[in-house]
């Protein structure tokens, strides 16, 4: 199956199951486990939360994370400033990177919003593999958030 089609059927059964709970954190962790288990270049899968301008570990599929990541450095904090969408082909060539786990070689991170627009933490997903995502994760991964502030 395409990477389009597989998403566009992961987008109808997240947005489905969204109906299920209004609480946040339970469409986290859904979301999380579906996208890291169908999508299988995904190695980590999850959320870190701004709490207190502190970036916190929240909901995530995969090995043991960094719990609280650094104020600043890392690509996680690199979305949270620029509020957009960051793809890293190489985590290695990116500067500041942290290292959580150092089989990961690439990396996309999505800021998450708020209804009122404000940012409130991000989608972190790696991969063992160089060069694993492009704009249509980005796009896709992006509806996919969205979902969880929509009602």
């Amino acid at each position: 199956m395409n990477k389009a089609a597989r998403y566009e059927r992961i987008h109808i059964q997240i947005s489905e199951l969204m109906q299920k709970s209004a609480n946040r954190q339970a469409r986290m962790a859904s979301v999380c486990a579906i996208l890291h288990y169908k999508l299988p270049y995904f190695f980590w899968t999850g959320f870190y939360i701004l709490n207190n301008d502190r970036l916190i570990v929240s909901t995530y599929q995969g090995p043991v994370a960094c719990m609280e990541l650094n104020k600043d450095q890392g690509v996680c904090w690199a979305a949270i400033r620029s509020g957009k969408t960051i793809i890293v082909p190489d985590v290695h060539e990116f500067e500041g990177h942290i290292a959580c786990d150092s089989r990961a070689n690439s990396e996309i991170v999505i800021p998450i919003k708020d209804l009122q627009g404000l940012i409130i933490g991000v989608l972190d997903v790696d991969s063992e593999s160089l060069n694993s995502f492009d704009e249509m994760d980005a796009v896709w991964l992006e509806k996919i958030t969205s979902l969880i502030f929509n009602d």
